[in-house]
């Protein structure tokens, strides 16, 4: 039997746990309910900014003229929007039907630097070297397999005019409705949208890109120095930059892309394997910057607090909190204690990741292109779909992934999409 010192040690170090994890992540919560109760800021006057679309391909005959039909469809000065696209190792005709939509083409042929941020840092290269940087005001980054919304630049172009040097959209799914994968990921990508970004937007807190569709001033990729994001995932690399370094990311909730996600299991699980090793290069790779943001005033304080409460650091502390509850609760009653409290604990997360779905739901039903039926199935398995992180980010730590394209087949246009 346990001693009682022994039992009172681990009840003060999971009461302090707890209360660490409550004050960490009760902002969630917050952010839930800050949309109903925060009113949008009015924007300033637009000025006509110059847009340069940056896109990296790598063997995306198949989707990325849908995509370019997209952006040539705009409603925004068509002669302040240029395309270009990096074709990246293609052994297809990438390049050749990008350049059949207007786009200005470059090829790169590196198998030692892979990944979306070499390809992104050699485009803006190119560019510099041929029309020069200075041509444009802001850069604009979509992946081959996004639609964009015909008024997707002119909205974008409202948050850029309000002075914001970084700046991110709505992500929806284009393939919602093709299973429990599919819809899994729409449903975060809508709740990251709607709820986490829009409140912070609201609040005036910075927000978060999310792989595709963000862009950045001219001003802010020369205090860059150039693109020198390398990490597995990029995105968020650029987000804990911007977070450490007091630049507060825009977001605009009406300019709406559409992209492709994962519809098997194989894909998936490799693909969230990367975001989890590319989360735990970042963790560590800026956790002295982070811990340094937290003393440069209130905007960047709480922006790297926010930053490191959804980086290794978060999720560790959370994880450590479960293993001291459950252990205390072993250690105060039995095996059978133990089970009761892990299964209590499964379906507390499980109602509580479904009401968030259900929030989703309520409020961005008419943006998601999908079935009724598939809509209200995805309640019910968005909470599996989050629970699998669980063993995917167990082996992803023992195991090393390297940047792999995702093979994307949905190719459809924006038309055929809002027919859905």
């Amino acid at each position: 039997m346990p001693t009682q010192p022994l039992i009172r040690l681990f009840t003060t170090i999971s009461l302090v746990l707890v209360t660490l994890t409550t004050v960490c992540f009760f902002y969630q919560i917050l952010y839930l309910i800050v949309p109903f109760l925060v009113k949008r800021r009015k924007h300033v006057p637009e000025k006509k900014n110059r847009y340069a679309i940056l896109i990296a391909a790598r063997n995306e005959e198949t989707v990325l003229p849908h995509l370019l039909d997209s952006i040539n469809a705009q409603d925004y000065q068509r002669d302040l929007i240029h395309i270009f696209v990096v074709a990246d190792n293609c052994t297809d005709e990438t390049a050749r039907v990008a350049r059949e939509h207007g786009a200005m083409v470059f090829e790169r042929f590196n198998k030692l630097q892979v990944g979306k941020g070499y390809a992104m840092h050699y485009l803006l290269d190119q560019i510099e070297a041929t029309v020069g940087l200075d041509s444009f005001d802001d850069f604009l980054i979509f992946d081959a397999d996004n639609l964009l919304q015909p008024d997707y630049i002119r909205q974008m172009n409202k948050v850029v005019s309000d002075g914001y040097e970084a700046f991110t959209g709505y992500r929806n799914t284009k393939n919602f409705g093709d299973n429990w994968l599919t819809s899994g990921y729409g449903i975060w990508y809508l709740h990251d949208s709607a709820h986490l970004n829009q409140s912070r937007m609201l609040l005036g807190t910075t927000c978060a890109v999310t792989g595709t569709g963000f862009g950045f001033s001219r001003a802010l990729l020369q205090r860059l120095g150039g693109w020198n994001f390398f990490t597995l995932t990029e995105d968020i690399e650029f987000s804990t930059w911007c977070a450490t370094h007091g630049v507060c990311i825009g977001y605009c909730h009406d300019a709406i892309l559409f992209d492709e996600q994962p519809a098997r299991w194989s894909q998936s699980f490799k693909q969230r394997s990367r975001w989890t090793q590319g989360g735990l290069q970042v963790s560590l790779l800026y956790a002295f910057d982070l811990v340094k943001g937290l003393f440069r005033g209130f905007r960047t304080a709480y922006a790297s607090f926010e930053t490191a409460t959804l980086s290794l650091w978060g999720t560790s502390l959370a994880a450590l909190s479960s293993l001291f509850a459950l252990s205390l609760t072993f250690l105060t009653g039995s095996w059978m204690g133990l089970l009761r409290a892990l299964v209590a604990g499964i379906l507390g997360g499980y109602w509580s990741l479904f009401l968030i779905a259900v929030l989703i739901l309520a409020t961005e039903w008419k943006r998601i292109h999908a079935t009724t039926e598939q809509k209200i199935k995805s309640a019910f398995t968005f909470p599996l779909f989050m629970f699998t992180f669980v063993p995917i980010s167990v082996t992803a730590v023992f195991r090393k992934f390297q940047w792999e394209p995702i093979a994307h087949t949905v190719a459809i246009s924006a038309e055929q999409l809002g027919k859905r």
